[in-house]
């Protein structure tokens, strides 16, 4: 139990907001710290290099001029060295021709030989500057070189090496860092204050969110337009907008599955309200005439037919309503397909003196489910025939382009009204329900049809004036698409 708690501990979106802040501002200002302290030691280097190298070439020039190298009894001169060598904590060295040591400010290496990189170097009329951060010193070597009579440099007669010691910048370095911890200290806890702040503001519209579905799911939200407000943020806007969305679809959903039951329900209890109140009449009466009895049971005969046709319907719908692999896709030719359906219909259509003509522009082979497609072409054709008007036509024609095959059903009949073709595929919903029942209809074919059509990637579209006839336009891949 403990490492479930401490599971979800760890996966709050507050903590790991909040942990996230913190290891970045911690992170940031130890680099901060860092690039300060080390720009810090570079500056002061550099000018400390820069102002004893400015003080060590006025000395060389009057160390030459003075011709101290071979006067090393010049009182000035040596007060300049030992004054440099004392104001700025470091060592003066003398070096002539012969790389012989003649002036050492320590007083420790005078008559010695000393050959470095850095003294021929200097030889050569270079100033060298270099900095040890190990032994925590600066040293300069100044080449101490005449003048000639017209300005230009003469020769190199010696080398003053001037070594600095760096004990005050790292004195200084280090009060620096002290400081630099406890500024650092300060701004991390604001900035942990900062983001406990910030996570917590941030993840309350989520929290909102998260209260609001289960209000929504006890419930509490069924009769509000919107179940979910938080407009906090852009982010949390549109959550909102798209789960209201989605919501008013689930609703609609929700309406149509309770309309449905309630519709099934009811057409199924129709019949056997019929047979039922049927059979009751003929158990009531004794002797009843044979005539009668036949009438009774051909009425009752009706209503088994009329209850069976609602059931294979609704089996028919169901196998509709699965996923589009349940397709038994062969090669079919259309044309051949729509006369065994016409021929199908056509002794209904002779009944109602309906005149039904197919007219094809052009052969037509498609990869569809032949079964499925049939009953939703026999659903628009029947559909047409039966809403028709005496004497009326039904016209079907069948045409083809490079990707789609398109069918047409006309009609002559009664026709769609207009504030009623939207719901025509509504499943039990019917335009003129006593005229429906008179014919037989269950308010399911269309549903049917439009299922079965969209299972082949397909399209259906439709055209009515009332009292005037109506058109349904059908769009089918040749193809069948994945």
């Amino acid at each position: 139990m403990k490492k479930k708690i401490r599971f979800r501990f760890l996966k709050s979106l507050k903590i790991r907001l909040i942990c996230l802040i913190f290891l970045l501002s911690v992170l940031a200002g130890m680099v901060l710290r860092v690039g300060i302290l080390v720009a810090y030691e570079k500056k002061a280097v550099a000018n400390r290099s820069i102002d004893i190298l400015s003080q060590a070439k006025v000395l060389a020039n009057d160390i030459v001029t003075a011709d101290y190298l071979e006067n090393l009894d010049s009182e000035s001169i040596t007060s300049q060295l030992d004054q440099i060598s004392r104001i700025y904590d470091g060592r003066v060295i003398i070096i002539d021709q012969t790389f012989d040591i003649v002036k050492d400010t320590y007083g420790m290496d005078e008559g010695k030989t000393i050959i470095s990189e850095e003294v021929v170097k200097s030889f050569q009329g270079q100033d060298i500057n270099s900095y040890d951060s190990e032994y925590r010193y600066i040293e300069l070597a100044i080449p101490l070189q005449k003048q000639e009579s017209d300005g230009r440099a003469g020769n190199v007669i010696g080398v003053m090496l001037v070594s600095v010691s760096t004990d005050s910048i790292m004195a200084n370095l280090a009060y620096l860092k002290q400081i630099s911890i406890v500024i650092q200290l300060v701004i991390t806890t604001l900035i942990f204050a900062v983001a406990v702040f910030a996570s917590f503001s941030m993840v309350a519209p989520l929290e909102r969110i998260s209260k609001e579905l289960s209000d929504l799911q006890g419930g509490y939200a069924e009769d509000r337009e919107d179940a979910l407000m938080v407009t906090n943020y852009t982010e949390t806007a549109r959550i909102s907008e798209n789960f209201n969305k989605l919501y008013s679809r689930m609703r609609i959903l929700d309406q149509s599955r309770q309309e449905f039951v309630s519709n099934v329900s009811h057409e199924l209890k129709t019949p056997l309200t019929s047979m039922k109140v049927l059979a009751d009449s003929l158990n009531g009466q004794d002797d009843v005439p044979v005539e009668l009895y036949r009438d009774f049971m051909q009425d009752i005969g009706t209503e088994i037919e009329r209850e069976n046709k609602i059931i294979n319907d609704l089996l028919s719908l169901v196998k509709m309503d699965r996923s589009a692999s349940d397709l038994n896709i062969t090669v079919v030719n259309v044309n051949e397909m729509l006369d065994l359906i016409l021929k199908r219909l056509r002794p209904i259509a002779e009944k109602q003196h309906i005149d039904l003509v197919l007219e094809s522009f052009r052969p037509v082979t498609a990869e569809i489910d032949e079964v499925k497609l049939t009953l939703a072409i026999t659903n628009l054709v029947e559909n047409a025939i039966k809403y028709n008007k005496e004497d009326g036509w039904v016209h079907v024609s069948l045409n083809a382009d490079h990707q789609y095959f398109y069918l047409k059903v006309e009609d002559s009949g009664i026709g769609i009204p207009e504030d009623a073709q939207e719901h025509i595929y509504e499943r039990f919903y019917r335009v003129d329900k006593s005229h429906s029942r008179e014919i037989g209809g269950t308010g399911l074919g269309l549903a049917i049809t439009r299922n079965a059509i969209i299972m082949h990637r397909g399209a259906i579209k439709v055209f009515s004036v009332e009292g005037e006839g109506t058109t349904f336009t059908v769009r089918i891949p040749l193809n069948y698409i994945e």
